[in-house]
């Protein structure tokens, strides 16, 4: 292998991602300082018109950066400590792991076991945290994490947990990626406050509806081959008037929305 050949080209992609993730940056860093503009009071004002409200909002952290990371493979010597399982790898990153012995998904007091089963049956299960349990399809979804922040809606950063009809656990599905680089240096984000005017400004507030939750987390910015680039996120949910959930997500640092596939959820389940 040409080694030089290989460092000068690392050294080219990443001076072009720099020149379009600044480029990015000014744009919306723009459009998300004309929300600011509208002024406090307006938008105070105009969400109790609306009847919209919203609870106590959270400690954040006033500046955060981009972050990188490869897909990582599995081998099967790392997986050789755990017993009682069959392991598939496909592809060399996606892992499809089948329980030999019955596991229960819920304790004696009907909660439940996630924490155990991810410590004790799956590589890395530390790494994850829970997003959403399905009952009527009977799996779990898990979304890798960056410190405390969720990767959302991943496919490479995902971890499926299935159980039968009698509540064992029979199988999962996981991809993950390997060490996390902070990317450029930290930058400013929008505040929780900031994110329900950008939302109320766009119309995706609608009347009488309230904002149950604000949380940080991670969404996918750039897709290189194996090499992906994340960017803060806010994720927002919303109850409106007739109990309907909706969730928003709200890039951090450039103040735009970021749209998921609809059909995620579907593709989990075979």
């Amino acid at each position: 292998m040409d080694w030089n050949k290989t460092k000068t080209m690392f050294i080219v992609v990443f001076a072009i991602l720099n020149v379009f993730l600044y480029s990015l940056y000014l744009n919306q860093y723009n459009e998300a300082q004309n929300v600011r503009v509208l002024g406090e009071t307006s938008i105070e004002d105009s969400l109790k018109h609306d009847n919209i409200s919203y609870g106590p909002l959270p400690e954040y952290p006033e500046e955060m950066s981009y972050v990188s990371a490869d897909t990582a493979p599995f081998s099967k010597s790392e997986l050789s400590k755990y017993k009682n399982q069959e392991f598939v790898i496909s592809e060399e990153t996606i892992l499809y792991a089948t329980l030999e012995e019955p596991y229960m998904i819920k304790n004696a007091r009907g909660d439940y076991q996630f924490p155990d089963f991810l410590t004790n049956y799956v590589p890395y299960g530390e790494e994850y945290l829970l997003w959403e349990v399905v009952e009527e399809n009977q799996f779990a979804l898990f979304f890798q994490k960056v410190e405390e922040y969720p990767i959302y809606f991943n496919y490479n950063a995902m971890l499926i947990v299935y159980w039968d009809d009698k509540g064992n656990i029979t199988h999962y599905e996981q991809q993950r990626f390997g060490e996390f680089d902070s990317f450029n240096k930290k930058k400013d984000i929008l505040s929780p406050r900031d994110v329900i005017n950008t939302l109320y400004s766009r119309d995706y507030l609608k009347k009488d509806s309230s904002v149950t939750s604000i949380s940080l987390g991670y969404s996918t910015l750039i897709t290189l081959t194996q090499t992906q680039v994340f960017a803060p996120t806010w994720r927002v949910r919303v109850e409106l008037k007739d109990g309907e959930i909706e969730d928003h997500f709200v890039n951090a640092i450039e103040g735009k929305m970021v749209e998921f596939q609809q059909e995620r959820n579907e593709n989990v389940v075979e």
